[in-house]
C-alpha cells in the first residue's frame, strides 16, 4: 500500500470522526453513528493494511471509543427508531453528553500552562545538567548583550527517569520568569486522530504570541521519542507531524529572529531519536541518577516527617542506595513508613486513635532496600553512558 493511500485513509478516518461529533453535538444521533460508523470503517481498513504499523493501537483505540458511542447513542433513553434503521432523538432538552465533550477534547486539553514553583537552585545534585542550562537560557536572559552570537534554543534533556528531567526544565522557566508550556509528545500523536499535525503548528504559533508579549517562553516537550524517533515504517500523517515539528523548530534556531521561545525536550530513549533531528537541540544533557550526595540529602528531606530510631544512618543509606533514582528514594521512604504503620494495624493498635507507629530503624530500611532493586537497569545505564560519548553536548 502506498503512503499516499495511507494519508487518504487517515484523513477520511479523522473527517468521519469530526462530522460525527459535530453532528452528535447537535442532537442528530442518527447521522452521528453512521458517521461513527464509517470512522470505525475506515480505521479498521488501516490497521489491515499495515498490520505492523507502530500507531495501529492508537487507532484500534479511536475505533473502540466510537463504538462505546455508538452503543450509549443506540441504548440512550429517549431515541427512537426512526427510518431506515438509524435513530434520531427527539429534542429532550439534555445537555451534551460527556462523551462527545471528551471526543472533542481540542489543543487546549494537550497543553499545560502554570506556573512553576520552583527555582534551579533547589534542584538537588545534576550540577553539570544546571550549569548547561543556566549558560544557555538564564545567562542570555539576564545579559542579553554578553551574547552578540546569540545563545542556545533547542535543547534535549535525556537520562532514565524519575531523575528529575522535568524538575531542570520547570526550574528554568520560573529563573527566566517566563511562560512554561508542557507538552506530551504521545498526546500530540495520537490522542486526537488527524489533529496531531495542526496541533504542533499552533503549539510554536501559541509560544510566538506569547514571547510578543515580552516575556520569555519554553515549550517543555515530555517522551519526545515517540514524536521524533526513527521508524522502520510510517504513513500518512506521521510523516507531515515530524516535517511540521522540523520546520517549526527550524523556525525557532533561525537567526534572523530574536524571539525568546526555546525548545526543551525530554526522553528516556535518546537512542530512539533520528540522527537528523539532534542538531536542532544544540544542548544534548544527560541528567544522570543522583550521586552519594545527592541521594543523602534525598532520604534527608523524605524522611523529615517520619519517626526515625537514633540508629538510622542517613550518610549509609546514601551509600546503600547506589544506581537508585529520586523517585525509587522517594518510594523506599513511603515503602518503610508503610511498613511500621501495616504493624501497628496488625497488631490493633491502630484501633487507639493516639497511637503511634513505632521509629523507623535501620533494618527496615535494609529490608525494603533488599526487596526493592533500582528502577534503572545496569544495561540501561551502559547505554546511556554509550550515548552519551557519541552525543552528548553541554
Amino acid at each position: 500500500m502506498s503512503e499516499l493511500a495511507a494519508k487518504e485513509l487517515e484523513e477520511a478516518a479523522s473527517r468521519y470522526a469530526a462530522e460525527a461529533i459535530r453532528a452528535d453535538s447537535q442532537g442528530s444521533y442518527g447521522t452521528a453513528i453512521n458517521l461513527y460508523q464509517k470512522a470505525i470503517s475506515t480505521l479498521m481498513r488501516l490497521v489491515q493494511l499495515y498490520p505492523e504499523y507502530k500507531l495501529n493501537q492508537i487507532y484500534l483505540q479511536r475505533a473502540m471509543t466510537y463504538q462505546e458511542r455508538i452503543k450509549a447513542l443506540q441504548s440512550a433513553r429517549g431515541l427512537l427508531p426512526a427510518e431506515g434503521g438509524q435513530v434520531e432523538s427527539y429534542k429532550s432538552g439534555s445537555s451534551t453528553s460527556p462523551m462527545v465533550e471528551t471526543l472533542k477534547a481540542s489543543f487546549d486539553d494537550l497543553v499545560v500552562k502554570e506556573k512553576p514553583d520552583v527555582r534551579i537552585d533547589e534542584v538537588v545534585g545534576l550540577e553539570d545538567a544546571k550549569k548547561a542550562l543556566k549558560e544557555a537560557i538564564i545567562f542570555p536572559y539576564k545579559r542579553p548583550d554578553l551574547f552578540p552570537l546569540g545563545w542556545p534554543r533547542g535543547i534535549l534533556l535525556y537520562g532514565p527517569p524519575g531523575c528529575g528531567k522535568t524538575m531542570l526544565a520547570a526550574a528554568t522557566a520560573a529563573e527566566i520568569d517566563g511562560y512554561f508550556m508542557t507538552v506530551d509528545a504521545a498526546s500530540i500523536m495520537s490522542k486526537w486522530l488527524g489533529e496531531a499535525e495542526r496541533n504542533v503548528a499552533k503549539l510554536f504559533e501559541t509560544a510566538r504570541k506569547l514571547s510578543e508579549q515580552g516575556q520569555p517562553v519554553l515549550i517543555f516537550i515530555d517522551e519526545v521519542d515517540s514524536l521524533l524517533g526513527v521508524r522502520n515504517q510510517e504513513v500518512g500523517g506521521e510523516i507531515r507531524v515530524r516535517n511540521q515539528f522540523l520546520k517549526e523548530m527550524d523556525g525557532i534556531l533561525d537567526k534572523g529572529h530574536k524571539r525568546p521561545v526555546y525548545v526543551l525536550a525530554a526522553t528516556n530513549k535518546p537512542w530512539q531519536l533520528d540522527t537528523p533531528f539532534l542538531r536542532r537541540f544544540e544542548k544534548r544533557i544527560y541528567v544522570a541518577l543522583p550521586d552519594t550526595s545527592a541521594r543523602r540529602y534525598m532520604f534527608e528531606q523524605y524522611t523529615k516527617p517520619l519517626r526515625l530510631d537514633e540508629n538510622v544512618s542517613l550518610t549509609e543509606l546514601a551509600r546503600l542506595s547506589e544506581n537508585y533514582s529520586g523517585s525509587d528514594i522517594k518510594d523506599i521512604c513511603q515503602a518503610v513508613q508503610l511498613r511500621v504503620v501495616s504493624e501497628l494495624f496488625d497488631g490493633g493498635g491502630a484501633l487507639d486513635p493516639n497511637a503511634k507507629p513505632r521509629p523507623i530503624t535501620m533494618s527496615d530500611f535494609k529490608e525494603v532496600l533488599r526487596t526493592r532493586k533500582p528502577s534503572v537497569p545496569k544495561e540501561a545505564l551502559k547505554a546511556f553512558i554509550t550515548w552519551s560519548e557519541n552525543y552528548k553536548a553541554l
